[in-house]
């Protein structure tokens, strides 16, 4: 996957209450291709993530009123899945532990070292990336969800029927995976309840374009653990909150 696309949709949030520092840094990071925002205090960072989501937050520890740990405490309740990154200026040993506690990937001294921060933010971007498998043996459906998903990060593969998609599961670990229910050989249910034998962890999609024909499959899938069933022609961001409510443990996982 072209990198460019994999840091497309990425979105930095830059709290410091040293403006100077958070234009800085968010300069260095838009020359890199991230999309980031920039917020001057605690308060103002959880107000922002209620606004919209951000992929990576990279907090200063030490600030006036709210601090960075505990505004990043705050800010999880609103997306559990954001990865923070911490900075701090100051000796501050038991707000770095407890931020690592919370869960923050990292804790860097400023000056910032500019390239082991690039090297974080890309490697928490390559972890939130999921790898999806699509099956089906209409190639327009594959091309449109692989555009899809590659345009938010995701790595995606595809194949044509269920036999492939079965020995694709025996040698790769998918996050998620999006079945037409109408294949050839084997159907979609078929090579659902195979691959739930395999992976009982993977969250399964069904896709169909024949609503009523396909009804009883579809509720057998479901009743066997499926997530959805998404009906052709679909809506790009009902694939896009799919996958989101997968990611932050939102969907059952079948």
């Amino acid at each position: 996957m072209d990198k460019s696309n994999q840091l497309e949709k990425t979105n930095v949030l830059v709290v410091d209450d040293d403006a100077d520092l958070a234009r800085t840094t968010a300069l260095v990071l838009k020359r890199h291709g991230y999309n980031v925002s920039i917020a001057a205090d605690g308060m103002a960072a959880i107000h922002q993530v209620e606004q919209q989501p951000f992929d990576i937050a990279l907090m200063d520890i030490k600030m006036p009123g709210m601090d960075g740990v505990d505004a990043y405490k705050q800010i999880k309740t609103i997306q559990p899945d954001i990865a923070a990154i911490m900075m701090t200026g100051f000796s501050v040993e038991d707000r770095i532990q407890e931020a690592l506690r919370e869960g923050a990937l990292a804790v860097l001294t400023k000056p910032l070292d500019l390239d082991r921060l690039l090297q974080l933010i890309e490697e928490a971007v390559a972890r939130r990336a999921s790898l999806v498998l699509v099956v089906d043996d209409y190639l327009d459906t594959c091309v449109t969800l692989t555009k899809i998903l590659e345009r938010r990060g995701h790595r995606v593969a595809s194949t044509e029927n269920g036999e492939q998609a079965i020995a694709l599961v025996k040698q790769n670990r998918y996050n998620i995976i999006f079945i037409d229910l109408k294949l050839p050989t084997i159907d979609g249910l078929q090579t659902y309840l195979a691959i739930r034998e395999l992976d009982p962890a993977v969250t399964v999609v069904m896709m169909t374009g024949y609503r009523e024909e396909m009804d009883t499959l579809v509720e057998i899938a479901l009743r066997a653990s499926a997530s959805a069933c998404l009906y052709k022609p679909f809506d790009p961001e009902q694939v896009l909150t799919l996958v989101e409510e997968v990611r932050q443990g939102k969907r059952k996982k079948a």
